[in-house]
């Protein structure tokens, strides 16, 4: 069987796909290393595995905006969910009704549940198409080993803050598309003229950790509800929020459990499904996610129970219907192209900066992360191999899957466990992408995903995802008030736009107030600390502009000198020494082991390697990528570091 394996490695290398995607042993001039078909194979599947959730959960959460169905909710006629307008006790008017009541009326109109039923359905081919088209397109036109989908986070922000639950927020699905498409052309842009690096560095570092520790609390608090969750937590109206998992028969009007509380055999089912999901990652089980959520979703599948998914009832029925074919191909209906170009509302402008904010910070780290993962970072330019193309094929792909009727899609974190398994190419994405393809024919089964089943992984990946708040420097007030304001104003105003602004906002004030104390009083008055407060990343550029100029003006640049336009350049000799020095020999194991701590990986979505002055490696995970516990820089180093560097510049 071995000899049958290398043969076919052999064969693949020599042939025009080795040489594209620079496999070892091709004809390529610089071939990566350690690189063979069968090892790329494996890792996109390793990704797919990992990454296969967002099918069910992407569908989930999008859906609860009701997509581009329409309910019949009147706030004046009470026989449509309004309130009867009359006068009160003390002379007023009584209020029409308002946002929960046209939930609570939706909810229960069965031919509006129906139609959202078919967009769900809808959803969960645009998500698996777009996996598909864009894993594969960056796979072939970039050459990384990297999985592209819908991305957690930002589907959340779309939903239940731009468009709202229903629809109950200040835009449409369809004007919310429109942002989003709009978006990708912005990024396409700015990719071409390599700006995407300059935002991401603009952003205060502290600002841009808090970004991912609010995502993740806005995440578990999505899988904590009803909606798109397990139903730990319930509406309450003393305290807000409380705590919910009772049965619908103890719900009220609004949504709060009367009796009952955690009795709900499914919220049960979902803390079941945590805690799997919780074992299997410990035991570095890969694919511990989708296990997680296959395991809740199949008991949930027997009609009868008390945890049914389809309940003995018309909508129950109708879910059932269309989960015994099993393999179907679904056309979209819906979702596609549906997008309102409505540009005159404040709304809208606002869901489009932030769109371009959380994704630059979401996608270009990310990028840049997997990258130095991969070995891939030029250490002279602070650049990756292939990172224009990459990110051409992401803004394209955010504007394509808008017409799909989905959020942005951006590069997973899900890309290390195929980088851990040895993926070093383009080969490993176009793999994943070829995984997502076939699972467009199973749409039935990831349409019979309940909620309580796709919870645990939201709450797990948020878990994930506020790691990184060690990395916040508490040290300085200037640092941590707006870091704290940033991560916990997304959860508790339930709006990632406010989250940053009001983050952005403190931090301008309170360190603007002290530059302006400190210049006033000639330099006496000045915090007794300050030397513990973050340093601004300086901008530096090489004499052909490298670290700032996009490579193909880079290289540009050279060939106009009569010098190498690839040295230094997205292919140049720095970034094939980078990757030579990082890649496993071909007798070694797959995984790289980077540092003494093992089966750890360093991983900072919102900070860029590249943006450190002392970039830390990397280490794998069996079930995705996880940030370490163990990255965390001094902050008196990385200011000394950067000191230093400042004073050989002058």
């Amino acid at each position: 069987m071995t000899g049958i394996v290398s043969r076919i490695n052999t064969a693949v290398a020599q042939s025009f796909i080795g040489k594209w995607f620079m496999l070892e042993g091709s004809s390529h001039p610089r071939p990566r290393a350690g690189t063979t078909f069968s090892t790329e194979l494996r890792a996109g599947f390793a990704t797919f595995v990992t990454m296969a959730y967002i099918i069910s959960v992407n569908s989930l959460i999008i859906s609860d905006t009701g997509g581009t169905c329409v309910c019949d909710f009147d706030p004046l006629d009470p026989t449509k969910g309004g309130a009867a307008i009359g006068t009160t006790a003390g002379g007023g008017s009584a209020p029409a009704a308002g946002a929960g009541d046209m939930i609570a009326y939706c909810s229960t109109n069965h031919e509006y549940t129906s139609c959202i039923d078919i967009v769900r359905k809808d959803l969960i081919v645009a998500t698996a198409a777009m996996a598909c088209i864009a894993s594969t397109a960056i796979g072939i036109f970039s050459n990384l080993p990297l999985g592209m989908a819908p991305g957690m986070g930002i589907n959340a922000y779309f939903t239940y803050t731009v468009v709202g639950k229903f629809g109950s927020g200040k835009i449409s699905y369809r004007v919310a598309l429109a942002a989003v498409f709009i978006e990708g052309l912005v990024f396409l842009v700015l990719s071409i003229l390599g700006l995407r690096q300059w935002l991401a560095r603009s952003i205060p570092r502290n600002i841009k950790v808090a970004t991912g520790v609010g995502i993740g609390l806005y995440l578990c608090f999505i899988g904590m509800q009803s909606s798109a969750g397990i139903g730990l937590i319930r509406s309450d109206p003393a305290t807000l929020v409380g705590l919910g998992g009772c049965n619908n028969e103890y719900l009220d009007a609004s949504g709060a459990c009367l009796a009952g509380r955690m009795e709900s055999p499914r919220t049960w089912m979902g803390v079941l499904g945590l805690f799997i999901i919780s074992i299997l990652v410990l035991y570095k089980v890969k694919g511990a996610i989708l296990i997680g959520i296959l395991f809740v979703a199949i008991v949930s599948w027997f009609r009868g129970t008390s945890v049914t998914y389809f309940p003995n009832d018309p909508m129950g029925d109708s879910r059932f219907s269309y989960f015994k074919q099993v393999v179907s191909f679904h056309t979209i209906q819906k979702t596609w192209a549906v997008m309102d170009f409505q540009l005159n509302t404040g709304e809208f402008w606002l869901a489009l900066i932030t769109f371009l904010y959380v994704d630059i910070l979401d996608t270009t780290g990310t990028m840049f992360s997997m990258a130095q993962f991969a070995g891939f970072m030029d250490p002279k330019t602070g650049d990756f191999e292939g990172s224009t193309p990459a990110f051409i094929t992401d803004a394209l792909c955010v504007s394509l899957g808008a017409v799909f009727g989905t959020s942005d899609v951006t590069a997973f974190v899900e890309s290390g466990a195929g980088i851990t398994e040895g993926g070093r190419t383009g080969l490993t994405a176009v793999t994943t992408g070829v995984c997502f393809f076939i699972s467009l024919f199973f749409s039935p089964i990831f349409s019979a995903i309940p909620p309580w089943a796709t919870g645990p992984a939201l709450i797990f990946v948020g878990s994930l995802m506020t790691k990184s708040v060690t990395e916040i420097n508490f040290n300085y007030i200037g640092d941590s008030i707006p870091a704290f304001l940033t991560l916990a104003m997304m959860p508790l105003t339930y709006n990632i736009a406010y989250g940053l602004l009001g983050g952005l906002l403190a931090a301008v004030v309170i360190n603007g107030t002290v530059y302006i104390i400190e210049k006033l009083s000639g330099g006496r008055l000045v915090p007794p600390n300050k030397n513990e407060k973050d340093p601004v990343m300086p901008f530096r550029m090489g004499p052909q502009g490298e670290g700032v100029l996009p490579p193909w003006l880079v290289r540009l640049i050279r060939k106009l000198k009569g010098q190498d336009p690839l040295e230094h350049a997205e292919h140049g000799t720095g970034a094939r020494r980078t990757s030579e020095e990082t890649l496993p020999a071909p007798s070694a194991p797959a995984s790289p082991k980077l540092d003494d701590k093992k089966d750890k990986i360093e991983m900072d979505k919102f900070i860029p390697d590249q943006f450190a002055e002392n970039p830390t490696h990397l280490t794998a995970a069996s079930s995705g990528v996880e940030p370490s516990t163990s990255r965390r820089m001094s902050h008196s180093h990385h200011r000394n570091s950067i000191s230093s560097d400042r004073r050989g510049e002058l």
